[in-house]
Formats: structure tokens, C-alpha cells, sequence
């Protein structure tokens, strides 16, 4: 039984355990690893054990290949769904076709990302599916929002040698997108001897099955290891409205250049907003917005803030005027709530039968 904590890497959870990946040469051989107990929550630190995690065991019993994780080092970084602490990159898998690509979907994938503050890129995959035309549209598409775009195809080879120079730096680069957009393929041709289980799309729904069950780091190359993950199709959004912004690199990069009037404009036909309607993600950037707000509980649209009775926020060193909230142009579904209720209302003149 060892004595002194040994540290390493949590690469995988399993059930009421991790696989932990012990740094540099042990009794255990090449690979490394243990199957160790762990807590929910580490003594008062209040943070539960994620794959990436840099860990120190103890209790080992070699025989066994078992050990007991008694250390949680602090985190660089988190990305939150599929949980992955100390990521370096995020790559964003979604395919060109079956399944089609959604640019809500993957708006919401890519937000999910920015979170981390870690770089983020898009892979596009099958793009053997495509004419070369329409691959190339949705390269320049994604690139002015803001993204670095890889094109590939597992079928043909095409992309797989930029991608695997890109994901072969040191770090932990996370696989992450929709089921079915072929993230494990796609870890089989960077990597053959993993051999991960992949699945045929539903030829009914033309939706993605679940091949892999939870999130594992692979090593690509020394020092490099890439996680795959399970796919889902629904990304949660921030809870704060205010913090959404932040999550648009093409939006983030015009405000800073050009602020709007108003600190907590919602980019949404607000005066004086410096963004206008014309870019990409306009639409789709409402529509998270306002279901953000929803979610929050916003009673007035981008609300007021801490320091927004007076019709002024801190910031830093410096006051921002802030809108009045009975200026901004009310969105379209405020507006048909509206109408819809003027309509039912039984004060309307023509609702009176002596008026008929």
C-alpha cells in the first residue's frame, strides 16, 4: 500500500469512480491508471471531481489497480456540459449533413463554449455530403462570426491533417456537438487504435444515436489529449442576460470598437445601438436573448440593474447612462401579446352587444 499521495489526472468517470492517469513512471507499467474511490465533494473545497481534473491519490494497492483520490488542485478553466475542467480548447463538431446543421444549435453549443475562455473552433463534418460551393458558404458564414472553421470528412481524408495539428498541441482539447455528427468517427481516424463504437444516423428521424456513453481523454499526442463526449441536443444558455453579449465574438469585437449609447442596450433596435440589424446572428441572438431573459425572470426587458434607478450603472472608474426601458422598441411577440390581448379584451367598443 502506498503512503505518500501520488498526483495524476482524472480521465474518465465511471459510476461511483474515476480513472485516474498517475504522472510519470509507477508500478503499474506504461499506462499508468487506477480505478479510485471518489467523494462527491472534496473536504470543504465544494467542487465535485470532473475528467481533467488534476487529482492526488493515496491508499494505493497496486495488485489491485486501486486508490483512493484525496486532492483536488485548483482549476484553469470548466466547461460545463459535457463536464471537462482544464480545458485548453473546445472544438465544436456539427455536421453538414445528416443531420443538417442548425444554427440556433450550434449558436447555443458555441455559447456553452465561449464560457470556458478557452479558444473555440468549428469542425464541419461529412463534407463529402455537400457540393464544394455550399462547404465553402458555410465556412465564410462561420468565420465571420467569429470562428476558426475546419471542413473534413472521415470518408475522404479531407481536413483530418490540419485538425490533427491543430488538436496534437499540449492541453486538453474537447470534442463537443449534437448527436450523430460522427464526433467518435472522427476520434478513430485521428487516432485508429481507439477503436470507439460508432452508430448509424436513424433513418427515420435523421437524428443522432448516442454511441458514447460518457466523457474520456484520449492521448493524441505527448502532452496532448482530446475528450470525447456524449452528444446532446440542447445546450443551456447563461442565466444572466447581461453576459450573453460576451458570448458573440462578431458582436463583442464591433461594441469594442464602437460602443452603443447605452450600457445595457440589448442589441435589439435600442437607440443608439451600434449594432444594427445587418449582422449574421441578429435573429438568433434575440431569440436566445429573450429566452435568457424568460428564463431570469426580467420583468423589464435588459432590466435596470443594481445601479439602474438613476438612470446610471458603475463601471469600473466611470458612469454608463443606461436606457430607459419605456424607449426601447418592443420585440415582436411583446407586440402580438399585445395585439392578442386588445383583441380579447371585453372593454373593446365592439365587444358591447348594443353596438353590433
Amino acid at each position: 500500500m502506498g503512503a505518500e499521495p501520488l498526483p495524476g489526472r482524472v480521465v474518465a468517470l465511471q459510476a461511483n469512480y474515476c480513472l485516474v492517469d498517475l504522472d510519470g513512471p509507477s508500478e503499474l507499467g506504461p499506462d499508468g491508471r487506477l480505478l479510485c474511490t471518489r467523494r462527491t465533494r472534496l473536504d470543504k473545497s465544494g467542487l465535485q471531481v470532473c475528467v481533467g481534473d488534476r487529482v492526488t491519490v493515496a491508499s494505493v494497492d497496486w495488485r489491485a489497480r486501486r486508490g483512493s483520490v484525496v486532492g483536488l488542485e485548483p482549476r484553469q478553466s470548466l466547461l460545463q456540459r459535457p463536464a471537462v475542467a482544464n480545458v485548453s480548447r473546445v472544438v465544436v463538431v456539427v455536421s453538414l449533413a445528416e443531420p443538417g446543421l442548425d444554427p440556433l444549435q450550434l449558436t447555443r453549443f458555441l455559447i456553452t463554449a465561449e464560457a470556458t475562455g478557452q479558444p473555440v473552433q468549428v469542425v464541419l463534418s461529412k463534407a463529402d455530403l455537400l457540393p464544394a460551393a455550399a462547404v465553402a458558404a458555410w465556412c465564410r458564414r462561420l468565420e465571420g462570426w467569429g470562428y476558426a472553421t475546419v471542413a473534413l470528412s472521415t470518408h475522404t481524408g479531407a481536413g483530418l491533417v490540419a485538425l490533427r495539428s491543430q488538436l496534437s498541441q499540449p492541453g486538453i482539447a474537447v470534442l463537443c456537438g449534437p448527436s450523430g455528427v460522427g464526433k467518435s468517427s472522427l476520434l478513430n481516424a485521428l487516432a485508429p487504435a481507439l477503436e470507439l463504437r460508432v452508430a448509424a444516423v436513424s433513418g427515420r428521424l435523421r437524428r443522432g444515436r448516442h454511441t458514447t456513453r460518457h466523457v474520456e481523454l484520449f492521448p493524441l499526442a505527448p502532452g496532448a489529449l482530446v475528450a470525447d463526449s456524449p452528444g446532446f441536443n440542447t445546450p443551456a444558455l447563461p442565466s444572466d442576460p447581461q453576459t450573453l453579449a460576451a458570448a458573440f465574438p462578431e458582436l463583442l469585437a464591433r461594441l469594442r470598437a464602437s460602443p452603443c449609447r447605452f450600457a445595457n442596450c440589448r442589441h435589439q433596435g435600442d437607440p443608439g445601438c451600434a449594432m444594427g440589424d445587418s449582422w449574421d446572428r441578429h435573429g438568433l441572438y434575440g431569440r436566445c436573448l429573450e429566452e435568457v431573459e424568460a428564463l431570469a425572470g426580467v420583468r423589464s426587458r435588459g432590466g435596470q440593474g443594481r445601479h439602474g434607478e438613476g438612470g446610471m450603472r458603475q463601471r469600473g472608474d466611470r458612469l454608463e447612462p443606461l436606457l430607459d426601458p419605456q424607449l426601447r422598441r418592443s420585440s415582436r411577440s411583446t407586440r402580438r401579446q399585445a395585439l392578442d390581448g386588445e383583441l380579447s379584451s371585453p372593454d373593446r367598443e365592439d365587444s358591447d352587444p348594443d353596438r353590433r
